[in-house]
Order: structure tokens, then sequence, then C-alpha cells
């Protein structure tokens, strides 16, 4: 990051942001964001878990288990039920390792730095944000790519296409803000990858991204119906492929995509002030 763009006495970090401008704002977001993805070029193995996660992950359930849960010679159809599920799967993973990096972040004093800066406090969580979604757009990119080479086809228009991606990305962003709020809570990057997983697991696999929900048990029917990311996977199912109900999903998702924000960002940024 460039002195000039943050150069100011040291404030208290409990300054007030009101006083600083929507175009300060922004412009240190814009310059918090770009020494983050210089972060990323100097250690591209931060990258391994969006380039390869895709890959290693619909290769596994098309191969290994798309037999199984489709029926034998029946791939092509699970392909169109599996990539739009896990376009979902992969905002809340990538939103895992935001978690992990704020902490790793306030460990190595970096956080401590910027707090001593005059810039909105939430900049500095917003800049992590932007780049993540970056790297979730990244992985996006490869699954859908992969799915395309597994026989993937995109049977709505170009724009029910867009649509699923930018549905995808919002809620990925959304949740990046409980996972920032985890890394600031706890103590350690481990202990934010544990507690990520007991969210994760149950998240992922009680949902509607893997598999279709009609033969599940009735009780766990029932979370599945409200598990967002079953109504993220639904909405961006009924958007690729072209036909399913779309509204009441993407609507759904929206909504939880608002709360999370509403709730998880004041909180974090607040955390983020007074964490010692």
């Amino acid at each position: 990051m460039s002195a000039a763009t943050l150069t100011a006495p040291a404030t208290k970090p409990g300054a007030d942001e009101g006083r600083i401008g929507l175009r300060a704002n922004l412009r240190h977001i814009g310059a918090l964001a770009r020494r983050n993805a210089l972060q990323i070029k100097q250690d591209p193995e931060s990258m391994f878990d969006a380039l390869l996660m895709p890959i290693i992950f619909i290769l596994l359930f098309v191969y290994v288990f798309g037999g199984a849960i489709a029926g034998k010679g029946h791939q092509q159809e699970y392909v169109q039920h599996l990539v739009p599920g896990m376009m979902a799967m992969m905002g809340m993973n990538i939103a895992m390792a935001v978690g992990s990096g704020v902490n790793e972040d306030f460990r190595k004093g970096v956080m401590d730095r910027f707090r001593t800066m005059p810039i909105a406090r939430s900049s500095v969580l917003i800049a992590k944000i932007v780049v993540e979604i970056g790297r979730m757009l990244i992985a996006t990119t490869i699954l859908l790519a992969m799915g395309f080479l597994l026989g993937l086809e995109i049977r709505g228009s170009a724009l029910e296409f867009v649509a699923a991606i930018l549905l995808s990305t919002a809620f990925g962003a959304a949740l990046m803000w409980i996972f920032i709020l985890l890394g600031l809570s706890l103590r350690t990057p481990q202990a934010v990858q544990g507690m990520a997983m007991l969210v994760l697991m149950p998240l992922q696999f009680g949902s509607s991204i893997f598999t279709p929900t009609d033969n599940m048990p009735g009780w766990l029917q029932g979370f599945t119906d409200i598990n967002p990311l079953s109504q993220l996977a639904d909405a961006a199912r009924a958007l690729i492929n072209g036909h399913g109900a779309v509204a009441h999903p993407t609507l759904i998702t929206l909504g939880w995509a608002v709360a999370i924000t509403a709730v998880t960002m004041p909180l974090a940024v607040r955390k983020f002030r007074s964490k010692t």
C-alpha cells in the first residue's frame, strides 16, 4: 500500500468514522484491497483452495457418487443438478478462509497498524471481502469450466446464467461477515477453521446441493427447507436449467444475505475496533 494513500497523523482506534467521507472511504478500500491482492501474488499457494477445490469436488461427486445418486448412465443429468448447487458451496468454502486470514493478520500485528490510521474501521474488512469475492469468482469460473467439460448445458438464457453467478456471489459475500466475526472472536486460525467446519458440514450436506431431498427423512427435509444453501442451490439450478421455481428461492436467498450482513457486519466492525 502506498504511503501517500493513507498518510495522516495517527488517531485513536475509537475515532469517529463519520468524519471520513465516502470518497476517502472508497480510496482506502481500494488501497487496502490492492495490498491484499499483492499478498496473494507474493504467496500464490494461498490460491490453491480456489483453483483446486472446484476440480476435486466436481470429479469426486460426479464419478464416485454420481452413479449411486443419479443411477448408472445418468451422470449427465447429475452434472446439471450438481454444478449449480456447487456454486452455492464455493462461496461458503472461500468465506471460511477470510476468518482465518483476519485472525492471522491480528496475530502478526498487521491489523493493529491499520487501527492506528485515520481510516474507517469497516474499510479494512470490506477490502478483505472485495479480494475474497475475486477469489470466489475464480473458483466459480473453474467450477463452471469443469462442468462444461463434463457436459453441463446452459438451458436458460444468458441473463439467467449471469443472475445465478451474481446470486451465489452475493450470498457468499454475506457469509464472509460471519467468518470475519469468528476470526475476530476466536484466538487462533485453527480454532476458526474448526468452528467453520462445524458450521459448514451440516449446512452443505443437509441441503439440496448434492442430491434431491425427496428421499431424505422427514425431519431432515424440514431442515433442508429452511437451509439457505438449499434455497440458493435451487435458485441457481432453476436459472441455469431454465425450469423450476425461481422467484421464491431467489427472494429467500437475498433475504438471508441481507439479514446476515445487517446482523454480522456491525458486530464484526465493533469487534474489530475493540479487539486487543
